[in-house]
């Protein structure tokens, strides 16, 4: 039966991005099936059982026997597990899935509920949505959830209020792509730890010297190997303290727009010809909740820097509250042989 559904939906099964559990906090997780045109298409709620209801049918799930009815609303299939039993019908699913799909499949979980780990499932992946961090007494709460959970994939912070910073070995700066929105001063701390390939930050100040030693450190290859792509939107750039960089010494305090060339000749940033037309970097989100923007904001610009190590280059753009920085998968002889 299994190769009959496979050969009779191969070009459809083909087309599937991810099969995505989402655990909403009331004790019901959904399943459903993310196509590659983002096109997403209900499959399964697997929700505590019901004793008043009695149309329940069993089926043997890779070894679990597993209640399920047709919910008459939605024509929906519903998967029924006892009190405490959640766990194993879940991991049931999950591996018939695993068994039918195959393990090159994307396998996601999002959560929004932090109060509740999230599973060990194999081949999964976690989507974590954090609405609030005023809701954890401290960081070392919060910092549970993340060492406690799987590959995280997607971690977003909305908004990010606590004073107290993340330890700089927290597991959120090792997701793929994050993005944060922090009242605090503390974004330059995603400069210093992070890991990943995608970071999209908010924040109320951005210390020009944290900026300028983020670019340094992925010139020389110290760090930031995996990043792809990053972008910061701030409401101020500052010069700490009144403490100037080379050949800002006219800067009081806060940055203006007039001083970004100056900062782009501390970084080193080299200058495309402004006869030719630079080239535009996007890149596909790694991942994106409500499937509105699945690619990433265009950079277009006449400024790039080249890492040491393996002569890479990444596109890199200050405007008035925006610093942007995409990586190319080329050398700068490949970059430069696409100008037109």
């Amino acid at each position: 039966m299994k190769k009959l559904i496979k050969s009779s939906q191969e070009k459809r099964i083909k087309n599937i991005r991810s099969i995505r559990y989402s655990c909403d906090g009331n004790k019901v997780w959904s399943v459903d099936i993310l196509f590659r045109n983002n096109w997403r298409e209900d499959l399964l709620e697997i929700v505590e059982c019901e004793k008043t209801k009695n149309d329940y049918f069993q089926l043997n799930v890779f070894g679990t026997t597993i209640d399920f009815r047709i919910c008459d609303k939605y024509k929906l299939t519903e998967a029924y597990f006892n009190p405490h039993e959640n766990t194993s019908a879940i991991q049931s699913i999950h591996n018939y899935f695993l068994h039918f799909f195959g393990d090159s499949m994307e396998y996601l979980w999002r959560t929004s509920d932090c109060e509740n780990i999230i599973p060990q499932l194999e081949n999964i992946s976690a989507c974590i949505r954090v609405w609030n961090s005023d809701s954890f007494s401290d960081m070392k709460t919060l910092e549970n959830v993340f060492s406690t959970s799987p590959n995280l994939k997607w971690i977003s912070m909305f908004p990010f209020k606590s004073a107290e910073p993340l330890s700089p070995d927290s597991k959120f700066y090792r997701a793929e792509s994050i993005e944060t929105v922090q009242i605090r001063h503390n974004a330059p701390a995603v400069f210093s730890h992070f890991k990943g390939r995608q970071a999209f930050l908010k924040c109320i100040r951005c210390e020009i010297l944290n900026l300028i030693e983020f670019v340094s450190r992925w010139k020389s290859g110290e760090a930031f190997q995996k990043l792809e792509y990053l972008k910061m939107t701030v409401s101020i750039y500052e010069v700490h303290e009144n403490q100037f960089l080379p050949g800002m010494e006219d800067a009081e305090g806060y940055v203006e727009n007039q001083n970004f060339p100056q900062i782009l000749n501390i970084i080193g940033a080299k200058h495309i010809e402004e006869t030719k037309k630079p080239p535009t970097h996007t890149l596909p989100k790694i991942y994106e909740y409500f499937n509105h923007n699945t690619t990433t904001d265009p950079i277009i610009s006449y400024s790039y820097v080249v890492r040491e190590s393996d002569n890479r280059v990444a596109s890199i753009l200050i405007e008035e509250n925006m610093f942007s920085f995409g990586v190319w998968d080329m050398t700068e002889e490949e970059f430069l042989s696409m100008l037109e």
